[in-house]
């Protein structure tokens, strides 16, 4: 037991110095009691009054206790002495005061006898199977000693002491000091059982605790998510990993309904529990995550039960992993495909429509030329003309896209062509007083191999396309920051209008529809100088919230 837990001098907690002091307490009731069995005894209130002169030294035995409880209280209080030897101390004055009140009474069959057998006990649950046999042996030492005194007359006669025979007062003391030998060893017994007991207890406690933290430990390890949820699908426990992939914190997920991650699981849930009751594999599903910063995570996952140790089914396991960069590779790669394949079309159809679109924007001029001044068919030329210049620009943009020119990767600091961009960017008409610029740049070079002009024109399209979406002003933020020893990582952010997911899904297709107007051609061209750069691009927008985009590069190593 905890007041049996011994750790040196000095090193008792303080749960130890509680079980002292209720020692100390259970002793004052004790006394208490028997106080007040002698008050009623030696009053005539109760049965055996006639037996108030053998009862009477209940009265200074309780004052006694109190005195001596009175002096615990300060040596536990104020004193280092170790709690073992306090409560040894304790038992052995309580032994003595019970065989002076046994004396005082002096009566071979005082009832004060029984008083030994509780110091016994108490001393089996304080101290131990050792001191319980110690206290017995003491114990009947002490009582057999009062016995032969009173019998012999060695305290002034017999004190009132009536036996009939030598050999009943041989025969009521042994039975008496049998009987606290008797209680001793039980009570040794019953304590080494306890103290087996709890530490076999505390032994099974660590391994629960040591087999959590493990599970725990190994749960939170997994990179996959994990979350588990009651049978109403409320979410139970969430593992680190789940709350990287969704941007929620595990104590805000906990008791909300799981459809906030993965939408309305009804059906899938039946369909994944009757999948295991028949023994087959979970099935396997995807959803869209909205993260709370309002971005679009997709996540794969599936649904098995968790049962109890009846093999009950008490709630649901879900395991899901970010497929958002899968998703985006295997677009990426859908994207190229159809670029290539339109492309090698498309460049010789482009060339084709030029060279008749040239002879008749030359035809237009000669006639336009042939008109008066003020002929209102020359507005309709110009109107011509100015249409054939921008169909011209637009077949220009679809071959540098298509047959991009070769680029002349030179060691370049990244920092310059934004800068360069910003500059422009600055005295452009497209910049309105509600626009605001701000540049994050670091202070050191970020050198890198790279086609300087190629990486202009991306930063120069990136940003007009930001101004083109905030028409009404906002403010577009340029930062570059080098990630690792070997890559750069630039972001631009707007608090435009945004887009929506099927807008950033196709964002750098050509000929998409765009938000800012345009052909769309420019972040096609972007997208293939990226990635011809050996860098990637990554769009993350919400609609009415801005758009971020963010590009890696591979830089040169310092």
């Amino acid at each position: 037991m905890r007041a049996r837990e011994e750790r040196g001098a000095g090193g008792e907690t303080g749960l130890q110095r509680v079980w002292v002091w209720r020692l100390i307490a259970g002793r004052l009731l004790v006394a208490g009691l028997l106080f007040g069995v002698s008050v009623l005894w030696t009053s005539g209130l109760a049965p055996g009054a006639q037996e108030a002169r053998r009862l009477g030294g209940a009265l200074p035995f309780a004052f006694v206790v109190l005195g001596l409880s009175a002096a615990y209280a300060l040596a536990l209080r104020f004193t280092r002495a170790p709690l073992r030897a306090q409560a040894a101390a304790q038992f052995a004055l309580d032994a003595l005061l019970v065989t002076w009140l046994v004396w005082v009474t002096g009566n071979l069959y005082s009832p004060y006898t029984a008083l030994y057998i509780l110091i016994v006990s108490a001393a089996s649950f304080f101290l131990g199977a050792r001191w319980a046999l110690l206290t017995a042996v003491g114990c009947a030492a002490l009582y057999t000693a009062a016995m032969l005194g009173l019998t012999a007359g060695w305290f002034g006669g017999g004190r009132g002491l009536t036996m009939s025979s030598l050999a009943e007062v041989a025969q009521v003391t042994g039975l008496n000091v049998v009987a606290f030998l008797v209680v001793g060893l039980l009570a040794a017994r019953l304590a080494e059982r306890q103290t087996l007991s709890e530490v076999q207890m505390r032994e099974a406690t660590h391994a629960l605790v040591s087999l959590r933290a493990l599970h725990e430990r190994i749960v939170e390890s997994i990179r996959s998510g994990v979350i588990t949820t009651d049978l109403e699908r409320r979410v139970y426990t969430v593992n680190r990993a789940a709350e990287e992939m969704t941007g929620y914190a595990a104590a805000d997920l906990r008791g909300q309904d799981v459809s906030i991650l993965f939408g309305n699981l009804k059906e899938r849930v039946e369909e994944s529990l009757r999948s295991a009751a028949e023994g087959h594999a979970s099935p396997r599903y995807e959803a869209e995550c909205l993260t709370p910063e309002g971005f679009l995570v997709k996540l794969g996952y599936n649904i098995s039960p968790l049962s109890s140790e009846k093999g009950e089914t008490t709630g649901l396991v879900i395991t899901f992993q970010d497929l958002t960069d899968i998703r985006a590779m295997e677009e990426t790669s859908r994207r190229q495909e159809r670029l290539s394949a339109v492309g090698r079309v498309a460049a010789g159809i482009a060339h084709e429509i030029r060279n008749p679109l040239a002879a008749m924007r030359g035809s237009i001029q000669v006639l336009r030329s042939e008109l008066p001044a003020d002929a209102p068919e020359r507005e309709l030329m110009d109107i011509v003309l100015s249409e054939s210049d921008r169909l011209n620009r637009i077949i220009t943009d679809f071959l540098t896209y298509a047959r991009p020119r070769k680029f002349s990767l030179a060691e370049c600091d990244l920092r310059e062509p934004l800068r360069e961009t910003f500059a422009l960017l600055r005295h452009s008409p497209e910049l309105s007083d509600g626009h605001r610029l701000e540049e994050d740049l670091p202070d050191e070079p970020l050198p890198a191999l790279a086609d300087a002009e190629g990486i202009r024109q991306v930063f120069w399209n990136l940003t007009r396309n930001a101004l083109k979406a905030m028409p009404d002003g906002g403010t577009l933020r340029a930062e570059m920051r080098r990630t690792a020893p070997g890559s750069v990582r630039i972001t631009f952010a707007d608090t435009g209008r945004g887009m929506t997911p099927a807008q950033v899904e196709r964002l750098f297709e050509p000929f998409s529809s765009s938000t800012t107007g345009g052909t769309g051609l420019g972040l096609s061209i972007v997208y293939q100088i990226i990635r011809d750069h050996g860098g990637t691009i990554n769009v993350r927008s919400r609609e009415g919230h801005g758009t971020t985009i963010t590009i890696e590069l591979p830089a040169k190593q310092g």
